[in-house]
């Protein structure tokens, strides 16, 4: 008995030793929480009650130049319900007529919103989605829905907003307006326009302090936000939406036609350097064309004949030789270094001049007038290509601007047959919006400007930055060589590889160009590259352009430039000057801009007091009318560009959702 209560006691020494241990852990965690990592538990609790969020800065619009939307920010809203959140009898009051309401707007049976909207309750779901990807208008009309007009906390409505980027005018120069996107490593990716001017874009977020209540809602500690959010500011680019319309539908035609891979067209003002129309063109697998590549900034490739002008202008303003200059074809075909030169003609052009080789593109000539007077001296040729800036990128904002080759004499790439192949536009690599620019400035008296895709950038009615005319080379080449180039590329037109598309009624100037491409691979296939670059009005040019057709089909019989690229450049040039009325300014743009949100909202106050009423858009800009429109339900068509002039359902109207409307524009 004895030695049994001897080791009950050891026993209970040896609990109450380990209870005594533990207390010591014990007590020395609790002084090492709150005197070694009391600051970080206190920071926790802190973070996990009080907070910072993020207020989203509203992004800045893309204007074209006469103010009409060319990518805006719309809201978009996705809707869920919190089935527990209504007390009993509100559930059953509303459910039935709050059922009726969202079958009117989301298009689904009455019947069948009463049974999801019955078993959510029923399950105490607190997250039950009832609609995606609304309009600001669905969302405010079923704000006032029976039920969810109680509140979020009575009716059970729970919002979440997403802002999503739309362009009004679809996929027409979708990529020089371009985009910031974000993949799901991270890796961003900045294109064109909102990708180039994305610091003023974007502008900054706010941050506002908000304390966590009951339901794991959050609300503001204070009125004032931490950091006012900066809205982004708005971009007022050069495109006109008017030439860009018939750019682009003028590319898309004959690519179709010709079943080509791509094709890029740029129309350029003049004097300025403004990009009035840019559009860039490449078949998918199923035969139809999107904008994937800008190919007039990114693509460098052999231009083929329309490099000539750098011959005739080197040549012309160097003195070696005047456009009287008699040369021999000889049949067609000469050799350099046993590599052959033929001209397109079989058998060549005879004995003619060098304009007359110039107007026909014939490579003979031209190429024998800039090795006969360079051989001995080829730097002097090349340093001509060098001071006409085609020896470097154009320094555009842009990402992926295509880099130019020139063969530099004792450099690796020069060779014997360097200068002959660079008279005919080979050996050579250069972008089309450097041949445009070249092309440009003989059209703008020899002043050399730099391509300009934006004019200004804008806080409201505010300029934030302004961005003038750069000129890259105040004088190209002498008044007298121009005087001379101006004549010959009119002839081009007239009487040369051009004259299919001259008119007598309308003046232009430019030069074919038709290079071979792919041909290194020597897979037996032919591929072509067919261009045309020029000006019109001839005599006092407006407006500069250039199309390139990249491989169109040769079985379809033609692939030269003046067959392919040479009609897209006529349609442009005369639309513009037979259907765009004569005065052809850009409207300031002092007026306060609202962002889309802002002007949808507006809208909705001032007119949409009542359901499926018609607004009036006439006067609006065609894109913002049509981005309006089908935020209000309806499903638009379009007749014409420009500014709505009659809508076929008369304002005031009342309409069904998924009705047609059809706008006429000016």
């Amino acid at each position: 008995m004895a030695v049994e209560d001897k080791n009950i006691s050891y026993r209970i020494y040896l609990v109450a030793f380990a209870i005594f241990v533990m207390a010591i852990f014990i007590a020395i965690k609790l002084t090492n929480i709150q005197w070694v990592e009391g600051e970080y538990y206190r920071k926790l609790a802190k973070e996990r009650t009080v907070k910072n969020f993020v207020i989203p800065a509203n992004k800045g619009n893309v204007y074209s130049a006469d103010g009409s939307l060319l990518a805006t920010s719309i809201p978009n809203y996705t809707i869920r319900f919190d089935a527990v959140a209504p007390k009993k009898e509100d559930f059953e009051k509303n459910v039935k007529p709050l059922a009726d309401s969202l079958s009117d707007l989301l298009g689904k049976p009455s019947s069948y919103f009463q049974t999801e909207l019955r078993r959510a309750r029923a399950n105490k779901n607190r997250y039950y989605l009832l609609a995606r990807k609304l309009s600001y208008t669905q969302y405010m009309k079923m704000k006032s829905f029976p039920l969810f007009n109680l509140g979020a906390y009575k009716g059970g409505m729970i919002t979440e907003q997403k802002t999503v980027r739309e362009h009004p005018i679809g996929k027409i120069a979708e990529r020089t307006i371009g985009y910031e996107r974000q993949d799901e490593r991270g890796v961003e990716t900045r294109v064109g326009i909102e990708g180039a001017f994305g610091a003023y874009l974007n502008g900054k977020d706010g941050q506002r302090l908000m304390q966590k209540i009951a339901k794991n809602q959050w609300k503001p500690i204070s009125d004032n936000n931490e950091i006012e959010p900066r809205d982004g500011y708005d971009i007022i680019s050069t495109i006109d939406v008017y030439i860009q319309d018939i750019a682009h539908h003028a590319l898309l035609k004959q690519l179709e036609l010709y079943e080509a891979d791509h094709g890029c067209v740029v129309v350029m003002e003049t004097n300025t350097g403004e990009i009035k129309a840019i559009s860039n063109l490449g078949r998918t697998t199923d035969g139809s064309y999107y904008e994937t590549i800008n190919y007039a900034v990114a693509e460098s490739h052999e231009p083929g004949s329309t490099f000539k002008l750098v011959d005739l202008i080197a040549l012309l303003d160097d003195r070696k030789i005047d456009t009287s200059k008699v040369y021999d074809s000889k049949g067609g075909d000469i050799t350099y270094y046993n590599r052959h030169v033929r001209d397109s003609k079989r058998g060549g052009y005879g004995k003619v001049t060098l304009a007359k080789g110039f107007e026909v593109s014939s490579n003979t000539v031209m190429v024998q007038a800039v090795y006969d007077n360079y051989k001995d001296n080829p730097r002097q040729f090349v340093n001509r290509i060098n001071n006409l800036g085609l020896d470097r990128p154009l320094g555009l904002p842009f990402k992926g601007e295509g880099k130019p080759f020139i063969p530099q004499p004792g450099e690796k790439g020069w060779s014997g047959v360097a200068l002959p192949w660079m008279a005919f536009g080979y050996g050579v690599s250069i972008t089309p919006l450097q041949t445009l620019t070249l092309y440009n400035a003989v059209a703008n008296n020899g002043e050399m400007v730099k391509p300009q895709f934006v004019k200004e950038i804008k806080e409201w009615n505010k300029t934030i930055k302004k961005f003038d005319k750069q000129v890259l080379n105040p004088k190209i080449c002498s008044d007298e060589t121009l005087k001379k180039v101006h004549a010959i590329l009119e002839n081009v037109v007239k009487r040369g590889t051009g004259s299919k598309l001259y008119s007598k009624d309308f003046s232009m100037a430019g030069k074919t160009g038709t290079a071979q491409v792919d041909y290194h691979k020597g897979d037996g296939q032919m591929y072509y590259a067919s261009s045309f670059a020029g000006y019109f009005p001839a005599d006092k040019p407006k407006y500069s352009c250039i199309v390139v057709v990249h491989k169109p089909n040769t079985s379809k019989g033609l692939y030269y430039g003046a067959d392919v690229a040479g009609p897209v450049f006529k349609r442009i040039a005369q639309k513009i000057f037979t259907d765009v009325p004569s005065t052809n300014e850009v409207k300031k743009l002092n007026r306060k801009i609202l962002n889309q949100e802002q002007s949808y909202a507006a809208y909705y106050d001032k007119v949409q007091k009542k359901d499926n009423i018609v607004p009036n858009v006439k006067g609006m800009t065609g894109m913002d009318a049509v981005a309006l429109l089908e935020n209000f339900g309806l499903k638009v068509k379009v007749k014409g560009i420009g500014k709505v002039k009659q809508q076929s359902i008369l304002p005031g109207q009342a309409f069904t959702r998924n009705q047609i409307i059809t706008l006429e524009l000016s």
